[in-house]
C-alpha cells in the first residue's frame, strides 16, 4: 500500500482544529472551526475522492479518539466517509491505549517501534493506508522518509497559530506536483496532491547578472 497524508491546512500552514472549536484546544489553541465557513459541495467531493482510494487508516491516538467519536454516529448508508471509516481496517499508534479502548472496531493497535510498523503495514496488499489529522505522526513519517503522497486542501484562512503541517525545525524536503489532481476549487480553496521527490537536502541556485542580462544559475 502506499501511505498518503491527507489533511486540511491553512494558508499558513495550520492543520489544528479545522472542523470545530472544540476539536483540539491543546496548547491553548481557541480558533478551531475555521474550515467550515469555507466548506462547499466542491471540497466535498475532492475529500470523498481521498477516501475512494483508501484500504486502510494509520492514526495518532488524539486522532483516532476524536474521528473515534464522531463518525460511528454517521450511520446513512451512502455516506462514503463513513462507510470507509467504520468498515476498514484503522490501526492507532500508542504506548497507552488498551485494545478495549480501542474500540472503534476494526483496531489495531501499534505498540512496537512506529517505523518498523509501518514498513510492515505499507508491505500489505491494497491501494493506500491513509493518514488524516494525526499532527504528530505526521511529524514522524515525514522525517522517516514513508509518506508518498501528500493531498491537502488548503483554505484561504490565516490562523496564525497552532500546529503545522511543516512546523520549524521539518526535515527539508521537495516535491513534484500531480497536474491532474491540483487546481483551484470555486471558492479559492487549493486542492494539492504531492508526492515526495527529495528528503534532507535541497537543490538551490541564484540570479545573477551576466553581460546586462539577468540569468538563473543552478547549483
Amino acid at each position: 500500500m502506499l501511505l498518503s497524508v491527507n489533511t486540511f491546512v491553512s494558508l499558513d500552514g495550520v492543520m489544528q482544529g479545522p472542523g470545530n472549536p472544540d476539536e483540539d484546544r491543546s496548547g491553548g489553541f481557541d480558533r478551531g472551526g475555521w474550515l467550515v465557513p469555507h466548506a462547499s459541495t466542491h471540497t466535498n467531493e475532492v475529500v470523498e475522492g481521498w477516501f475512494r482510494e483508501a484500504d486502510a487508516f494509520l492514526f495518532g491516538r488524539t486522532s483516532f479518539g476524536l474521528l473515534g467519536g464522531y463518525w460511528p454516529k454517521v450511520t446513512e448508508p451512502d455516506n462514503l466517509i463513513a462507510t470507509k471509516l467504520n468498515t476498514l481496517p484503522k490501526y492507532v499508534v500508542s504506548s497507552t491505549l488498551t485494545d478495549d479502548e480501542a474500540d472503534w472496531r476494526p483496531t489495531t493497535v501499534l505498540r512496537a517501534d512506529l517505523v518498523d510498523e509501518v514498513r510492515r503495514l505499507k508491505e500489505l496488499p491494497g491501494k493506500e493506508l491513509q493518514v488524516h489529522g494525526s499532527w504528530r505522526l505526521v511529524q514522524t513519517l515525514h522525517q522517516a522518509g514513508l509518506v508518498d503522497v501528500y493531498r491537502l486542501l488548503q483554505y484561504p484562512v490565516i490562523v496564525g497559530t497552532g500546529k503545522r503541517l511543516f512546523p520549524d525545525g521539518t526535515t527539508p524536503a521537495t516535491f513534484a506536483t500531480v497536474e491532474e489532481s491540483s487546481h483551484v476549487l470555486p471558492g479559492g480553496v487549493v486542492s494539492l496532491t504531492l508526492k515526495p521527490t527529495s528528503l534532507g537536502a535541497l537543490s538551490a541556485g541564484a540570479y545573477t547578472v551576466d553581460e546586462g542580462r539577468s540569468t538563473t544559475v543552478l547549483n
